[in-house]
């Protein structure tokens, strides 16, 4: 399968910035859903859409769409991408996978009975400085990787009523921010055999403030902040016991970073040269992925944003932070 038209689900921000991607790296979108037709027909009349749908049930059922992308706030992703899987088609879900493990094992269950690919929109595993940063830990050049670390930390308003501070839409900076230190210390180190989660709760419950610390193989630790009410360096460092690589600012966009030796010699320096925001990568990943026969990610396999969600879990649970209807 080559040359996917995609569907949009929802009409957001992140939609928004989605399809702006898509269309700077000449991908084909068909159609686009909202439960609010007037917000359908303004995204698709930006874009140049052929066609705009009232609901998620019109969009899904679209037979010029072969995949769709998830848009939607976080308790709706479970149910969302099952409606698409049910009817057919692929999914791009975007992160985090799911609210909770057990939404993201039902994700996994419907996806492999249907044979379609269900994969994470964890778009930073996908840009061109990761891409090179993997291929260099794979070459050995930073000897046994030894701690993983790095904060994403953003100042975002305390009203109760904004998405990040509102249980009712899973809220709160770990799911928001820091998923992106905790898939990047995953990827680098594998699942972490145990975690630990100390942080601040806002007043609606929600968490404001995260500090992790995790221990993964072979004695290897990771760290992270995340905070939605401070800016920070926004920086990783992945530590090797014969080189180090630090990610300059802000390290899950497109940036650049260095090899640096012990000694403090300069062994590589990277700068990525992205158009746009650089979503467009994980698109153009799935599409690479479906043209080739394949149903799941060899950079995020479906395995692992299950597992993901589940050290979540853990996380929000030590926190003290529940969802309704957990």
């Amino acid at each position: 399968m080559t040359g996917l038209r995609w569907g949009i689900l929802a009409t957001g921000g992140i939609a928004h910035a989605f399809t702006s991607d898509l269309r700077t790296a000449g991908l084909t979108v068909s159609a686009v859903g909202s439960r609010r037709p007037d917000a359908s027909q303004a995204f698709a009349d930006q874009f140049a859409i052929p066609h705009a749908h009232g609901s998620y049930e019109e969009l899904v059922a679209d037979p010029d769409v072969d995949i769709v992308y998830i848009a939607t706030p976080h308790p709706m992703h479970a149910d969302n991408a099952v409606l698409a899987l049910e009817a057919g088609k692929h999914v791009l879900i975007e992160k985090p996978f799911t609210l909770t493990g057990p939404e993201a094992e039902r994700v996994r269950e419907v996806a492999r009975a249907q044979g379609l690919l269900a994969m994470e929109a964890m778009w930073t595993r996908y840009l061109p400085h990761m891409v090179r940063i993997r291929e260099i830990i794979a070459a050995g050049t930073l000897g046994e990787i030894r701690t993983v670390f790095a904060d994403h930390t953003q100042r975002i308003s305390s009203d109760p009523s904004h998405r990040l501070n509102a249980l009712e839409l899973g809220g709160g900076s770990l799911l928001d921010l820091g998923i992106y230190p905790v898939s990047f210390a995953c990827d680098v180190l594998g699942k972490p055999e145990t975690v630990t989660a100390r942080g601040r709760l806002g007043d609606t419950g929600a968490d404001a403030e995260v500090a992790t610390i995790f221990t993964h193989a072979g004695g290897a630790v990771s760290t992270s902040i995340s905070t939605s009410r401070a800016v920070g360096p926004n920086t990783a460092h992945v530590l090797g016991t014969d080189a180090r690589i630090d990610i300059d600012r802000v390290w899950y966009t497109p940036t650049s970073f260095r090899v640096v030796a012990p000694d403090g010699e300069v062994l590589e320096e990277y700068q990525s040269e992205v158009e746009g925001r650089g979503m467009q990568y994980q698109a153009l990943a799935a599409e690479r992925l479906l043209a080739e026969g394949k149903t799941d990610s060899d950079l995020l396999p479906l395995d692992e944003s299950v597992a993901i969600m589940h050290v979540l879990d853990e996380l929000r649970a030590q926190l003290g932070v529940r969802y309704p209807g957990e």
